[in-house]
This record gives C-alpha cells, structure tokens and sequence, in this order.
C-alpha cells in the first residue's frame, strides 16, 4: 500500500509527524515544570526576548509603512 504513495504526501505526512512529536515534546516539558514562579534568570531571559521581538516588529512595522523591503 505504500507504494502507491507519492513522494510529496510522503514527505508531507513525515513533516506533520515531526512536527506532532515536536509539540509533544514541548507540552511534556511544559507540564513538567512545576516552580510557581520563574526565577531571575529566567526572567532577565524572557525579557531580552520580548525586547528583541519588539525591536525586529518596529522595524519591520517602519520599513513597511516607509514603502521599504525589509529585505
């Protein structure tokens, strides 16, 4: 029977299914965590990220309303 399967639904559905085990992954990791609060690096972390997201979202926000390609 998979013989007849074509490479491309076969690639795709070896795509979805990594990407299943990934969020699998990532939802044990997330239900193991049990500290009530995040520590201090862990927030220093956090907000480095979001700050980095922000500045790259401005960015992008400005290049696209001055008619620009971010590119």
């Amino acid at each position: 029977m998979a013989a007849n399967i074509s490479p491309d639904v076969l690639d795709k559905e070896q795509i979805f299914g990594m990407a299943e085990k990934e969020m699998e992954h990532r939802v044990e990791s997330f239900n193991k965590y049990k500290e009530p609060e995040i520590n201090m690096g862990e927030n220093s972390c956090i907000d480095r990220c979001v700050s980095k997201y922000w500045q790259v979202t401005n960015l992008i926000g400005q290049l696209l309303g001055s008619g620009k390609h971010p590119m």
